[in-house]
């Protein structure tokens, strides 16, 4: 029986940063007033023998707990919410759909800094401005100085003026700007950012649009104000970048905020270089890559509405925005946007019911949308617009199988390829090579007795990376020196088998001498500005053959670039999981857009030794429509997504034994709990079987009816929580995986 209050201060609920499905009580200092006590706020409170960060859900009245036993606030560390009321929802409602303890998902929604409880202050970092001598100077005068005139064009083209943190986009600049300062051409400015409402809004002059584009900005500025989902469906090189840009304009001209999201880290230098070439508001970007201080400002600038827009990937979605007039996704289809570890939360998902939730409109953007949008924009639940043209000038590329059955290779490269890349380099034109597998080589193998070099953590092979003379394992990061003599036989005849971008790397000087080559993948941009360099030289003609993974595959325009050859198309065609053929037609459709993306005629090879493949003929003859089509007709035949819902749960644990006697109890428990008539299917090995040292099992859940699943799964995730586990077994629930690993 809840005890009734007696004069006592209130019961403040909160949320706490731990994996557990339950809120805390505490009693509220005296001191404070309760109508000060406002959900969103964050609190300092005793937690066990350690301090932690609380977020303040509720301001009760009673507790289940005696209020002898509750512990006090140590101090209140806001004095207004950080978040708004819709934000407070949407946190809410992730939580109880993802099935995720609340304490994680508000975590989730702060940058680091506050989430260990630091102060909520907008630290704005120095800014470099122009001078009135250097606003009016020509910067064609400082031909002889690059990069000073790199440096003063930036700034004139940013009024707000730039950050250390922009500036560090041009390689080496602290010397040009010491120069650019010692001529009083440029100035530290007062640290503030002005208000946007003060400023122009754009710079330049908008691109004149073809028709389709058009009709696309008119169709989502007419929704601006109220919700709704609009599939900007075009292909690449079809200017959504643009569209994208022009219902900006709008939005800003309402005074309103826009949160941009983008998959990958890779796409923000160039958008964001874009953006500021375009607008002259203030804008906060935020992914991994900044330190934790530099995402916090951006978080606070939006929230206390210094910014006006926020590029970021997709942990910058839950950032509050006091004036919200519009969400973009980019590469909407892009699985980056699914978390795979956590709080499992698909960032398109979640973002559409915060477009929902702020009556705000949605705009998902891709040359190749997921099967799930394409259903969603067929059954007319999302609007459809298509951009079917190139824009300007551009025309498709011509695209052609290669069959390589029985051909001599060059490390991957054809006979019939390597004259196409001599041909187009004596054009003076790029190339892009594609091969989505870094390092060396995969395997490690002895031709004496057969043995391969395996990670003892995980079930998979170790990679070869020779320039640091390692192997890697790419799942649990474990390495080890290159061995020079077979473990098993002593043999010395270690074989390299199959091929990555760095030994493909290694052989293009060599058939090609004289070109410069420049790698794009993980290791290669590991860095602070190393991609951003490499960006660069590429689209000043500072390259000839660009050799890269999938960072190369989206979003980036190399106008330059009229061959594009994928080395290896076979790789993803034979697959387990049913989301991979979706994914191989995504990413050949997005590599080969990367060819003749200007005026200049564009060709795409794809080497294969299954050139009658189903899925290759369809997705050359009819395009990624034609593939979509037949995808859903498979899984509407089958009942798989977007026919159906599903949630994955995995379990793993140091013993070989336990995750499988730990599912098949969760199974049973289940069967009891279900009303409905959800598929339970399991449990079974994960296609890994063992990461990182743990053996992984799962059990798979599939219903039609997706709150028949969601009900079950409210009676499940609480039970699980009480049933006796082993001290080190691990559970986890994925809603709506995008793959089955």
């Amino acid at each position: 029986m809840p005890e009734l209050p007696q004069d006592h201060p209130p019961v403040l609920r909160v949320a706490i940063d731990v994996p557990l499905h339950r809120l805390f009580d505490y009693a509220a200092p005296e001191t404070i007033a309760p109508e000060a006590l406002k959900p969103g706020q964050r609190l300092a409170v005793p937690f066990g023998s350690t301090q932690k960060i609380a977020y303040l859900v509720g301001v009760e009245e009673v507790s289940e707990v005696s209020r002898k036993q509750l512990k006090p606030v140590t101090r209140i560390l806001d004095q207004a919410p950080l978040l708004a009321p819709d934000d407070l929802r949407l946190l809410h409602w992730a939580a109880r759909y993802y099935h995720h303890p609340l304490g994680e998902v508000f975590a989730a929604a702060f940058p680091v800094g506050l989430r260990q409880g630091k102060a909520a202050i907008l630290d704005l970092p120095i800014r470099y401005v122009l001078t009135d001598a250097g606003r009016a100077l020509d910067s064609a005068g400082l031909h002889r100085a690059p990069k000073q005139k790199q440096l003063l064009e930036a700034l004139q083209n940013s009024p707000n003026g730039l950050s250390e943190e922009q500036l560090a986009a041009v390689e080496n600049w602290r010397p040009a700007l010491k120069q650019l300062l010692a001529k009083d051409w440029v100035k530290i400015g007062d640290g503030d950012m002005p208000a946007d409402a003060a400023l122009p809004l754009i710079k330049g002059t908008p691109i004149e649009c073809n028709p389709e584009q058009s009709a696309a900005i008119s169709e989502v500025c007419d929704g601006l104000g109220r919700f709704g989902v609009f599939l900007l469906e075009g292909v690449t090189g079809s200017g959504k970048t643009e569209v994208y840009m022009q219902i900006i304009r709008e939005v800003l001209e309402r005074g309103q905020q826009v949160l941009v999201l983008l998959p990958e880290i890779t796409l923000t230098p160039q958008l964001e270089n874009r953006f500021r070439q375009r607008f002259a508001v203030n804008i906060a970007v935020s992914h991994s890559k900044l330190t934790d201080t530099q995402r916090q400002t951006a978080w606070l600038s939006m929230q206390q509405g210094v910014c006006s827009i926020l590029l970021g990937t997709r942990s910058a979605l839950f950032t509050p925005l006091p004036r919200p007039g519009l969400i973009i996704l980019d590469e909407e289809h892009d699985t980056s946007f699914k978390q795979q570890e956590g709080f499992r939360f698909s960032a398109r998902d979640v973002a559409i019911v915060r477009g929902k939730l702020l009556n705000i409109p949605v705009v998902l953007g891709s040359a190749t949308p997921s099967l799930e949008s394409l259903y969603n924009a067929q059954s007319g639940r999302y609007r459809w617009l298509q951009l079917p043209n190139r824009a300007g000038n551009a025309s498709a590329p011509r695209v052609r199988l290669l069959d390589i059955r029985n051909k001599a290779l060059h490390e991957g490269i054809s006979a019939a390829l390597l004259a196409e890349i001599r041909q187009t380099l004596d054009k003076n034109e790029q190339v892009l090579l594609f091969l989505n597998r870094r390092g060396f080589a995969p395997t490690l193998i002895c031709h004496d007795c057969g043995w391969v070099a395996r990670c003892a953590h995980c079930d998979a092979n170790l990679v070869i990376h020779f320039r640091e003379q390692k192997l890697r394992c790419h799942h649990c990061a474990g390495e080890q020196p290159i061995v020079k003599f077979c473990p098993s036989c002593t043999g010395s005849t270690l074989t390299p088998l199959g091929l990555g971008t760095e030994r493909v790397e290694q052989v293009l000087p060599t058939l090609f001498p004289g070109k410069t080559v420049i790698r794009l993948d993980r290791d290669t941009t590991q860095r602070k500005g190393s991609l951003e360099k490499y960006l660069r030289q590429i689209n000043e003609g500072q390259a000839d053959i660009i050799l890269g993974t999938q960072m190369l595959a989206k979003g980036h325009h190399f106008p330059n670039v009229t061959l594009v050859a994928i080395l290896d198309t076979d790789s993803g065609l034979y697959s387990i999981d049913f989301h991979s053929a979706e994914k191989l037609a995504q990413m050949i459709v997005q590599v080969i857009g990367r060819a003749g993306r200007e005026d200049k005629p564009g060709t795409v090879i794809l080497q294969t030794r299954h050139p009658e493949h189903p899925l290759l003929t369809t997705l050359i003859r009819e395009g990624y429509n034609g593939f979509a089509r037949q995808a859903l007709d498979e899984r509407r035949a089958a009942a798989l997504p977007p026919f159906s819902h599903q949630a994955l749960l995995r379990v793993q644990a140091s013993d070989a034994f336990r995750p499988k006697v730990f599912l098949e109890e969760v199974k049973k428990l289940a069967g009891k709990l279900q009303a409905g008539e959800t598929l339970i299917l399991g449990p079974v090995a994960a296609p890994m079987a063992k990461r990182a040292g743990l053996y992984r099992y799962q059990l798979l859940f599939q219903d039609v009816n997706r709150q028949a699943l969601q009900q079950l799964l409210d009676s499940l995730t609480p039970a699980i929580d009480k049933m006796k586990k082993e001290k080190h077994l691990r559970w986890s629930l994925d809603v709506d995986p995008v793959d089955l690993y």
